[in-house]
């Protein structure tokens, strides 16, 4: 399988005394799914760099995780974002952006095509975050490109993730509900999406699916998590962790955890299950990509088979 995911990859500042790292919410996800997947699944990341040795420091990391780099687009001239995370004693993080002229910001605004960007893609992985770094025109070209893959045959995973300094909750609104209307697997995170929609719990759930989406999740941090697919419908509680030292990226490590998971074709609730395992490891570690040699080993497989997503 083909398998993309489209975003903004980053420098990051995190730790004490800071360490330069890299990480982004797709790209994150990513890199979890790469290290998970069999080789007959290819995993590549669309976004945009700058011609300089910073960016090519990120593509060789990219490359190292096994990346397909191959669309990923070097502007002359630009370089890529950048962020800083805090974290207080409980793990709990705070982001700080540098990113308004990044490389990315120039490729989203200037007239994309969607088609080549897409072609020969079995599913593509995207966030709110995404969404959001794209002006209001080419967002809405983005979505018809998204409509036109899903009738082709392609299948979509989405998560909510939601900055509010990057766009308003109304626009958010707005495409959110665009992409329920099509996407194969939704993770929702309940306090993104209350911020965005102002609402929670069974009112969220069958907004969705109303929609049109029918393989949700979703995400209450350290809570028990809500899988709803098909008729089944249950919470999926965490393993407890004794020590967490940063939260960055527990997100996308779970989305990560829960389509590899589905890819193998285990059913969703032993899905939640291997996504909840991934996030409490990456939470027990600083910055958003933990040591490869830290991953958990297995995921579940057919054994528990409902149906293959993809």
């Amino acid at each position: 399988m083909n398998i993309a995911a489209l975003g903004e990859g980053m420098l990051e500042l995190s730790g004490m005394p800071l360490v330069r790292r890299w990480g982004g919410d797709t790209l994150n996800t990513a890199v979890y799914l790469s290290r998970q997947l069999p080789a007959n699944h290819r995993v590549r990341y669309l976004t945009a760099l700058g011609d300089d040795s910073l960016s090519d420091e990120l593509i060789t990391a990219w490359r190292n995780e096994h990346l397909l780099t191959d669309r990923i687009a070097r502007l002359p001239g630009r370089t890529p974002g950048l962020y800083l995370v805090e974290t207080d004693t409980a793990g709990e993080r705070r982001f700080h952006y540098w990113r308004n002229d990044s490389a990315v910001r120039h490729w989203f605004a200037g007239g994309l095509d969607f088609a080549r960007l897409f072609d020969g893609l079995d599913a593509l992985y995207l966030s709110g975050i995404t969404l959001a770094l794209f002006p209001p025109k080419e967002r809405a070209r983005l979505i018809a490109a998204l409509i036109e893959f899903k009738v082709h045959g392609g299948h979509i995973w989405f998560d909510n993730n939601y900055r509010l300094p990057l766009w308003s909750r109304e626009a958010a609104r707005d495409a959110y509900t665009q992409l329920y209307a099509i996407a194969d697997i939704a993770l929702v995170t309940e306090d993104d999406e209350t911020l965005v929609f102002g609402d929670g719990g069974d009112t969220l759930i069958e907004r969705i699916r109303a929609a049109g989406c029918t393989e949700l999740v979703v995400k209450r941090g350290a809570a028990p998590c809500l899988v709803v697919a098909g008729k089944v419908r249950c919470e999926v509680a965490p393993q407890p962790v004794a020590r967490i030292v940063d939260t960055c990226a527990a997100g996308d490590a779970f989305a990560a955890g829960y389509l590899a998971a589905r890819l193998a074709e285990a059913n969703p609730v032993a899905a939640a299950h291997a996504g909840h395992a991934l996030a409490g490891v990456v939470i027990q570690h600083p910055g958003a990509i933990i040591p490869s040699s830290a991953m958990p080993h297995a995921i579940p497989t057919a054994a528990h088979a409902i149906r293959r997503p993809a």
